[in-house]
């Protein structure tokens, strides 16, 4: 028998179960999602190379003019390492705005493929400082695990498509490359810059292909870490609904609260209807409040007791109708006014009861 205690202790906390939507969202508030960070440079670079194949012609003509421009603006001042430097500075203002556009586009690349994967997300949890990254035992973990095994692989396997493909390029142009001897620099150079563009363009779409591997490979991961153990949901919803032990004091304790403010009110009655021994219920008529008699105070069994009891101790009169209180206790709540088919038996007691007193 505690053998099986604990095989069912263990199967509760083994985490076989999909996480829920208030895991999903802690996670996420912490910044652990799943995403590629293989997407994330592909786009870029694509963006990238994209914006020099499409502007690249006319930032070289933009460079060039500032070059021209800047030197021949100080021909006549004498070369040395300090007018060389302040030419420099001269020119970085134009250098900055014409590198900017570049800038601004890596930018958008970075942010696309980031809300593409993951949507709006903003998180610190990533750059607060833990002391267990110290811990050379989790570095050793991460060094070895089957994590940093993959992620080998995964260089491995990036690192030989891109050298093909880049090779697959430069062989395609292997016979311009070997005429680059008999072309002038300008030339040589714009063939180059070209050959740059189309390796650079085809590593980011096979980069982008190996990025979508790696995402669902990611997505396999994440899912898998933030698994749930039945005995991990059992105290989600315990949490979320609260401690049924808790609720029950709470409950207790305002069962307790509204028993006391109705025993306040028996005082204030003026006839108690019983039946001797299980019900009693508290009536009241006051013309400025209600039309009709209401009801302070009714209960069986120990609470008819107590209201018997506090009735007697301040001189509210009691009355013994067997079917008027067993019908009253079942079609009336606290505050209710007496039903009108017991308008004719309650006002009976009540002229009674005035009787009564008044020959007191």
């Amino acid at each position: 028998m505690y053998r099986y205690q604990l095989n069912l202790q263990f199967f509760a906390g083994e985490k076989t179960e999909r996480a829920t939507p208030k895991k999903r969202q802690d996670t996420r508030k912490k910044g652990q999602v799943a995403k590629s960070q293989d997407i994330n440079t592909a786009i870029l670079l694509l963006f990238v190379f994209l914006f020099f194949w499409f502007s690249g012609q006319a930032m070289l003509g933009r460079l060039t003019n500032i070059f021209t421009q800047s030197f021949e603006h100080n021909m006549l001042v004498t070369v040395t390492e300090q007018t060389v430097f302040s030419i420099f500075v001269g020119m970085l203002p134009e250098i900055g705005l014409m590198v900017l556009p570049l800038m601004l586009v890596a930018m958008t690349g970075g942010v696309v493929a980031s809300y593409m994967q993951i949507g709006f997300l903003f998180s610190t949890e990533a750059i607060h400082f833990k002391l267990n990254k110290l811990n050379p035992m989790n570095g050793l973990k991460r060094m070895f695990g089957l994590k940093a095994l993959v992620e080998l692989l995964k260089s491995i396997l990036k690192i030989s498509l891109i050298g093909t493909v880049t090779v697959s390029v430069l062989w395609l142009e292997w016979e311009e490359v070997l005429l680059l001897s008999q072309k002038s620099v300008g030339a040589s150079l714009a063939f180059l810059a070209m050959l740059v563009l189309k390796m650079g363009l085809a590593a980011s779409v096979v980069l982008i292909f190996i990025g979508i591997f790696d995402y669902w490979y990611q997505k396999y991961d994440y899912e898998k870490s933030i698994k749930m153990s039945k005995q991990d949901i059992k105290d989600e919803h315990k949490n979320a609904e609260g401690d049924p032990q808790i609720k029950a004091k709470i409950k207790q304790k305002q069962r307790e609260m509204a028993m006391q403010r109705m025993m306040q009110e028996v005082p204030k009655a003026d006839v108690v209807i019983t039946n001797p021994t299980h019900y009693a219920v508290a009536l009241k008529y006051d013309e400025t409040k209600m039309h009709a008699p209401y009801v302070v105070a009714l209960g069986v069994d120990y609470v008819a007791l107590k209201i018997r009891s506090i009735a007697q101790n301040h001189d509210i009169p009691t009355i013994e109708n067997r079917p008027l209180a067993r019908a009253l206790y079942d079609q009336t709540e606290i505050g209710d006014v007496v039903p009108d088919e017991f308008f004719k038996a309650v006002a009976e007691i009540l002229a009674y009861v005035y009787k009564l007193k008044q020959k007191i």
